[in-house]
């Protein structure tokens, strides 16, 4: 298991502590944010594979906050974090494209298998970019005679 670089959202200023502390121990980083506007400020400046997602927050929901996050930084993977009243709100979420979703209180071990489902997701999309760039950047030689021949004509 490697180290994940997280994101816990949640206006509960005890859960988010708590639960930070315990991703702490495990052996992971750990960036908070008590709304969403400080979360997609942080996520600007910081590398960030997962985002642990409250849905019920005051001011930017969960669900705006996922929204600007898959426009903003689209590789980045999306837990949903719900309460049992807001199931339905957590659904929505991963038909908006969250990762999952999970409720409270919530297992740490489950939270953190969530994330590293996510995490390797994220890596497994990245390599394929990282392909398929390497791939338009790297031509045959037959292409490279052939638009050298173009350019001797004109």
């Amino acid at each position: 298991m490697s180290t994940l670089n997280l994101m816990l959202v949640d206006d509960e200023e005890r859960f988010l502590s708590t639960t930070a502390k315990l991703l702490q121990r495990k052996g992971h980083q750990v960036t908070t944010a008590t709304s969403g506007q400080e979360a997609l400020e942080k996520l600007a400046t910081q590398d960030v594979e997962v985002v642990i997602l409250d849905v019920k927050m005051p001011g930017m929901d969960g669900l705006t906050v996922l929204h600007e996050i898959r426009v903003r930084f689209p590789l980045i993977g999306v837990i949903m974090l719900t309460g049992h009243g807001t199931i339905e709100s957590a659904v929505q979420g991963m038909k908006s494209g969250a990762f999952d979703f999970i409720t409270k209180p919530c297992d740490i071990d489950e939270l953190l298998a969530k994330a590293e489902e996510a995490a390797s997701r994220r890596r497994d999309l990245e390599d394929r970019i990282r392909k398929a760039r390497l791939m338009t950047a790297i031509r045959s030689p037959r292409e490279l005679v052939r638009e050298a021949d173009g350019k001797e004509r004109k």
